[in-house]
């Protein structure tokens, strides 16, 4: 299998949220790259977002990608195929199935945050070159990507897209075993489980729970990760932590009741206006903004002499 960027042609399928980002990383990386949406009116607007994108960044190079009419043509040809469709497992089973057809020799990247991509794969009659690539919102400013391997996966498969990210300017992990969640979203995940969970203990606001975590081991984080951490202060000392703590924390196997009790009521978060804190008209598009400032901050820093 070869990993030449200039002989490689990426069909990029699903233009929302993530697939028009990843398509923007392979673009700006000098990969040839298609994408293709069901919805005419989300594929006109992929030219302009990612030039909105790359406005911020200060990047003023033109939009070099095409735009497909049809699955079939944006897959023609191509040597990677990555789908970034909803997290619907029937409708990814459907596409891996309709990509296998219009072009068998290719390889598909399926980008999923909790998926198992052996379940997926079952929709392809060819799984061996089935491989799971967990990006991270918003793809063309987070540097991971999670290269997940399903039962089936040939691992060539997941050795050349691992090359294929690191030309993009990505970081590519290698997980091992295909678990629901992966990595980082199983610790986001529990994170957000206690942090529910103590608030509905009444043992703080959610203002405080969530300045607690900025403030404190987050901003250590980006330094040192939990285990290294573990390790720096000692096994013993955490250890010593940990059989004191574990008992009193959360082990539900379900989504938090104090989301529960807020969806029953409608309230759905920044979208509807309210959820664990109230949203003025105007602040979800503040937020965002102040995300992707501190995110293209970062990298800017990271990649400053």
């Amino acid at each position: 299998m070869n990993a030449d960027t200039q002989k490689t042609r990426v069909a990029v399928l699903g233009a929302g949220l993530m697939g028009h980002g990843i398509a923007q990383s392979f673009m700006v990386s000098g990969f040839d790259v298609a994408i293709w949406d069901p919805d005419p009116a989300v594929r006109a607007s992929v030219p302009g977002r990612i030039a909105e994108h790359l406005e911020l960044m200060g990047d003023s190079r033109p939009i070099d990608l095409r735009i497909a009419d049809t699955l079939e043509q944006c897959v023609a040809g191509a040597t990677l195929v990555v789908e970034a469709a909803p997290e619907k497992l029937d409708l990814k089973r459907d596409l891996m199935s309709q990509i296998h057809a219009a072009n068998p020799d290719c390889i598909v990247a399926t980008n999923t945050s909790v998926l198992r991509i052996t379940e997926i794969a079952q929709g392809s009659p060819n799984p061996t070159r089935v491989v799971g690539t967990h990006w991270w919102n918003p793809p063309y400013l987070m540097p991971l990507v999670e290269v997940v391997r399903g039962e089936q996966t040939d691992p060539e498969v997941a050795r050349v897209v691992t090359q294929w990210l690191v030309q993009a300017g990505k970081t590519p992990v290698d997980v091992y075993r295909d678990v629901p969640g992966f990595v980082g979203n199983r610790m986001q995940f529990a994170l957000v489980r206690e942090a529910a969970y103590i608030v509905e203990q009444g043992i703080c606001s959610p203002e405080t729970v969530d300045l607690v975590a900025r403030l404190t081991f987050g901003r250590r984080l980006p330094a040192i990760g939990p285990l290294r951490n573990a390790d720096f202060i000692g096994l013993d000392l955490t250890c010593a932590i940990m059989d004191y703590l574990a008992p009193s924390l959360c082990d539900a196997k379900h989504a938090p009741e104090l989301f529960r009790d807020k969806l029953k009521d409608g309230n759905l978060g920044a979208k509807s206006g309210r959820g664990t804190y109230e949203w003025q008209e105007g602040e979800r598009n503040r937020t965002e903004q102040e995300l992707l400032q501190h995110l293209i901050r970062l990298e800017r820093d990271e990649s400053a002499p």
